[in-house]
Formats: C-alpha cells, structure tokens, sequence
C-alpha cells in the first residue's frame, strides 16, 4: 500500500523536547571529566523515517539511490553520508536518519522519486532518539549491558542490530572504531539513561552537548 498524506510533524522552532530533555544533558555536559572512559551525546531531534518496499526490485532500489545518495543496505548493516543514514531494519524495512528539520522535505522527495513503486514512508522522528556513545571504554561497557556479542570479529564498524539491552530492546548501530549509536525508543529513554550512568560508574562518564 502506498501512502500519499505528509504531515509536518516537528513542533515550532523552540518548542520540541527530545526524550532525554528532562536529563539535563546541557547542564551535565558543562560538568563532564576528559579522562572518562565513555563519553555521550544525545543526537537530538533528528529526523527519522521509516521506507519499506521491494529491496529486490532494482527499479525501487535505483529510485531510492537516486532521491537520497545512499545504496539500500544488506541485512545488518547501515551506510551513511555526512549527517545522513539508512539502516536495514528487515527485508522490506529501513530507518533512514536525517539533519533534524529536513524530514519533511527529505520524506516529500522520497515520495516523488518512488511514485509508481510499491512503498511506504512514515515518519517517526517523535518516537525516538539516537545516544551516541564515545571513549575506549564503550565496547566494555556493552558487554556488561547486552547478551550480543560486540566483538569486533562480530560486530565491525557499519553493522547494526536490534537485540536486549538492560532487560529493554533497543538497535546498537557501531558507527565508528570507538564510536557506537543506541537508537532508543522514547518510551524507554529514562530507563536508558538511568542504567547507562550505573554501568558506566567503574569507567567513568562524560557528557558532551
């Protein structure tokens, strides 16, 4: 089914809330120690849309190089280019991040190039966010808080998965040779937070806006 309503779903300038807003972040960043072995930064208010169609069909593959930039990644994996990325989340499923604030324009694009091509396009930006984990320190700190195997044999840099993490479920996106994304779902920020500042207390946890 293809859908053809766009709503514009980002509050007015000045009046949208991440789901970490009641954290403190700014305030904590300003307080954060350089020799701490994890570092994290909230990628706020970004843009996030969800693509499903035909990945085998190679007209809705080109369609959708063609309108973002970006090859439909394998199973597993994500691409990214600048401040933009797209992950497999399933067969016929993606998330794609973009800059925040250009999701309505990116998701009409969208809808343009891949008319006459089975799809759909929702967008999701409000349901969730993305914590960007740093530091020498990470891939511990995940052994401690997933079953999932984080070895580096397993899980190289371009790799991501949906499994448990503290007893919730969220998508570890290993973007960087230190550098590691949770995409969590708003409903479980707090949580995430909460568990994220205990696990981290042996190595140390810094705060960058």
């Amino acid at each position: 089914m293809t859908a053809f309503n766009i709503y514009k779903q980002r509050p007015d300038a000045g009046q949208a809330e991440s789901p970490l807003f009641h954290a403190g972040l700014d305030e904590l960043a300003r307080k954060g120690k350089s020799s701490a072995g994890v570092t994290l930064r909230e990628k706020k208010l970004l843009g996030h849309l969800i693509l499903r169609g035909d990945g085998h069909d190679p007209a809705f593959s080109a369609a959708v190089h063609k309108a973002l930039g970006l090859e439909l990644p394998s199973a597993l994996t994500l691409v990214s280019r600048d401040e933009t990325s797209l992950q497999w989340l399933g067969p016929d499923e993606w998330l794609l991040v973009v800059p925040g604030g250009s999701e309505f324009e990116v998701e009409r694009k969208l809808r343009a190039g891949l008319a006459g091509h089975h799809h759909q396009v929702v967008n999701v930006s409000g349901g969730q966010t993305i914590v960007e984990l740093s530091g020498p320190k990470v891939r511990e700190l995940l052994m401690k808080s997933t079953s999932y195997d984080v070895h580096p044999r397993n899980f190289p840099v371009g790799k991501a998965v949906g499994t448990v993490f503290a007893k919730s479920q969220l998508v570890i996106r290993h973007t960087g040779e230190d550098t590691w994304e949770l995409l969590v779902r708003r409903s479980f920020a707090d949580y995430i937070w909460l568990w994220l500042q205990d696990a981290c207390a042996e190595f140390g946890l810094a705060v960058k806006a």
